[in-house]
């Protein structure tokens, strides 16, 4: 490790499925790490969906304790924390700081409408990041790069609005809201209490990171206009680097990036992608005994690309603006089992969200030169060798396939001098894994599967329109 790069950092990446905790070094070398799933989510009513008791703070806390015993290091080289969450969260505080009710999840019906107080306990509305920032340090900053939506930001200047217009628009005042902080300041320091807790020393800042699709750009170094980022998560949607806010525009929209400043322009995506993974693991499981991913890859790389003829449709959550579309698989005729499906399930994203990003860069005026692809589908080298068909470009992964948590690592090397510039942070901490050229006679094959997708799908979701 070079001088310059002395000390770890250690990074908080809070998703939808899972909190994941990364030690890392100035050279991007992972010393520790641990991952504990988040509970269920509760709905207590249609369209309602939150995270139960205090669940995303307990897998921070869980995921903290267990990366830290994992840790062969000193923990007083320990200089900082990234902290990275789930974006588009909203976190209802009573006046001490302390969940007033469940955190609302991304999917929950009632975020992209104002601010409706549900209880007189209510004194401050903020993010996920705002919320576990509190809990980490006791101040009330929040990360200006994970404030978008229904939030009254200005997006030009990273900086709440100055328009009381937009404030009457999210039905929130400027006393609820925390102040904003750009990637790589501080949040605040560590409260001793909170360091006892986690094992960590007491008094390191907890520094600003940005939402977690734009921490994990960073940390698979996302640089060029011509890749194009696919984050296999429970969203799924491609990115590509930006330089200033976008006019309202059907088939992309200007995300913030992880670097002060910047941003991102992101594809319309796939709502509970991996997630759909995750439900069909878990039906066969139950099924017919324990079945893992990897078992379904090797069995989904024997079927022939186009699954025997099944269509998988992804809308197993509903867009706002047509909540009457549901997910569906059709095309079955006795013959496709199992790995039909799991192949069939992959086979969909990979059409989907290529056509959302065609018409993402259609839009922007560019042409789309290699894919990163990053997140938990990106171990699987059948998904990889699917998205390189069905994208027609070399498909690469970071060395780190936590890319969310190596972008919360980046924002803290920066925030706490282990680098003295963004670029040298990436340059030092980021690198390549796999890289997958396209396999011509599958780019043939699911050049015919993508014929039956454009045919199939837009009848699939007229089904149930009233």
């Amino acid at each position: 490790m070079s001088a310059s790069a002395a000390g770890y950092v250690v990074a908080i990446d809070n998703g939808s499925q899972s909190t994941k905790v990364l030690i890392v070094d100035g050279d991007g070398t992972v010393h520790a790490s641990a991952r504990v799933a988040l509970r269920p989510y509760s709905s207590p009513a249609p369209g309602r969906w939150e995270h139960p008791d205090d669940d995303l703070w307990d897998s921070i806390v869980a995921a903290t304790r267990a990366a830290v015993a994992d840790f062969a290091g000193d923990p007083a080289e320990i200089r900082g924390i990234g902290l990275c969450t789930i974006r588009f969260c909203r976190a209802v505080l009573r006046a001490d700081g302390s969940l007033a009710q469940p955190v609302m999840s991304w999917m929950d019906e009632r975020l992209p409408r104002a601010y409706e107080r549900e209880t007189d306990e209510a004194v401050y509305v903020t993010t996920s990041s705002g919320y576990i920032a509190h809990k980490l340090t006791g101040e009330r900053q929040d990360a200006a790069g994970n404030v978008q939506s229904s939030w009254p930001i200005d997006t030009e200047r990273w900086a709440w609005s100055m328009d009381a217009a937009e404030y009457d628009r999210a039905g929130l005042g400027r006393e609820m809201l925390f102040d904003l902080v750009a990637p790589g300041e501080a949040l605040g320091t560590l409260a001793s209490e909170v360091a006892l807790l986690l094992g960590l020393p007491a008094g390191i800042p907890v520094i600003a990171t940005s939402n977690d699709k734009a921490v994990e750009a960073l940390g698979a170094g996302l640089q060029d206009e011509g890749d194009a980022l696919l984050s296999l998560g429970t969203y799924v949607a491609t990115m590509t680097p930006g330089d200033r806010p976008l006019p309202p525009h059907r088939d992309v929209w200007t995300n913030f990036s992880s670097q002060p400043g910047g941003y991102l322009y992101e594809s319309a995506g796939v709502r509970r992608g991996m997630w759909t993974v995750s439900w069909f693991r878990d039906v066969v499981s139950g099924s017919i005994g324990a079945t893992s991913e990897d078992d379904l890859n090797r069995g989904a790389d024997n079927v022939p690309a186009g699954a025997g003829g099944l269509v998988a449709a992804l809308d197993w959550l509903a867009p706002a603006d047509e909540p009457w579309r549901r997910g569906a698989l059709v095309g079955f005729d006795g013959t496709q089992g199992r790995f039909h499906i799991y192949r069939a399930i992959l086979e969909a994203l990979a059409i989907e969200t290529e056509s959302a990003d065609d018409r993402a860069r259609r839009a922007l005026g560019r042409d789309r030169r290699s894919l990163i692809v990053t997140g938990g589908g990106s171990e699987s080298d059948l998904m990889l060798r699917i998205l390189a068909a069905v994208y027609g470009v070399p498909v690469r992964t970071p060395r780190v396939r936590d890319a969310a948590g190596m972008g919360a690592a980046i924002c803290a090397a920066v925030g706490t001098g282990l680098h003295p510039t963004w670029a040298d942070a990436i340059t030092a901490m980021v690198g390549t894994g796999q890289e997958i050229q396209p396999d011509l006679e599958l780019v043939s094959a699911y050049g015919e599967v993508r014929q039956t997708y454009r045919r199939v799908i837009p009848r699939v979701r007229t089904l149930f329109s009233p």
